[in-house]
């Protein structure tokens, strides 16, 4: 059995967030009070640089190109669609950066400083910056983003030397202001990023799996029970079936990992950005991570399973289908 999904039908609304923001264009006196929640009910928030974050790798047929160029094809592209009406130069586009700023067993926080056009080496201009706050033992998690004005220009941007904390009221002298750099709250919950996290707060994908800086909490408690916008999110469901192979390492969201991200992981749908190293198994194939088994052999393991969870998403009230709710420790 095989399935496609027409890549373009894919992620509206997605994963870190893809709604256009012009500054000044939303009120701007609900960050702070939003902030100020999250950072008392999961952890401050530091000020970070962005090109402190780690590198992510773009290379092209396990390669890296001697020069990049708009709309070219990579061996792991970005599965994050562009923002409505936003003119990137593609999915494979390098100087991105990832930050894990707190990874300790009790508060998880990442940022992403995210290119759309191509810019020179070590640059410090981002044309999106998306952070995620989850507090392990409670579930409580919150997102914050930023994106720079429409239309985008490879020689403007955010500057990404310093991001201010969101719950900063008064910047340093010089700085740029938390409220002038970050989305109000009901902007960013205008994208119902939740339908793209559906699983856990952090989502894997070649692109970013590649460095290694990615919190990890895949059966943790998870809820988005901070600010009125973000409670109004779709509340997220887990699909299995007893004894399968996929759901003993990570959750099965009932949304977008049900109807897209289970599909790209195992080279059914693909992006019109992949190469052609990208195609072939095991590179075709990334879940799970680290493959070391023959076409065959993954066939063998993981098909029959892939298949029921396929069912489940299509019907959970199937027979041998298990929905579970997905919360925090209190229910929101």
């Amino acid at each position: 059995m095989r399935w496609s999904r027409p890549i373009s039908s894919l992620r509206r609304g997605a994963c870190w967030l893809l709604v256009l923001f012009a500054p000044g264009a939303w009120a701007q006196q609900d960050l702070l009070p939003y902030a100020r929640e999250c950072a008392e009910k999961i952890g401050p928030i530091p000020a970070f640089d962005c090109r402190t974050g780690t590198r992510v790798p773009i290379t092209v047929n396990g390669k890296v190109p001697t020069a990049y160029v708009p709309q070219m094809t990579c061996d792991r592209p970005s599965l994050l669609p562009p923002g409505e009406g936003e003119n990137t130069d593609g999915q494979c586009i390098p100087e991105s950066r990832a930050l894990v700023l707190r990874d300790d067993g009790k508060v998880q926080i990442s940022a992403y400083c995210r290119q759309k056009k191509v810019r020179p080496a070590n640059t410090s201009l981002y044309d999106e910056v998306d952070l995620i706050s989850h507090n392990v033992e409670t579930g409580s998690t919150c997102w914050f983003q930023a994106l720079a004005p429409n239309p985008l220009s490879a020689d403007k941007g955010l500057d990404g030397r310093r991001v201010p904390p969101p719950e900063e009221a008064t910047p340093p002298a010089g700085k740029v202001a938390a409220k002038d750099f970050w989305n109000p709250p009901v902007k960013t919950a205008s994208a119902n990023c939740g339908a793209c996290h559906d699983s856990d707060p952090f989502m894997y994908s070649p692109l970013i799996g590649q460095t290694g800086k990615m919190p990890r909490d895949p059966l943790g408690l998870y809820a988005n029970d901070i600010g009125e916008d973000f409670k109004k999110w779709p509340k997220p469901v887990a699909l299995s079936t007893r004894g399968n192979a996929c759901t003993g390492c990570h959750r099965i969201g009932s949304q977008h990992t049900c109807n897209t991200a289970m599909y790209e992981s195992i080279g059914e749908t693909l992006s019109p950005y992949l190469d052609s190293w990208a195609m072939l198994y095991p590179n075709s194939h990334w879940m799970p991570p680290g493959l070391s088994m023959s076409l065959g052999q993954w066939e063998a393991t993981y098909r029959t399973s892939v298949e029921e969870l396929a069912r489940c998403c299509k019907d959970p009230k199937a027979p041998g289908c298990i929905a579970t709710p997905i919360t925090g420790a209190s229910k929101p």
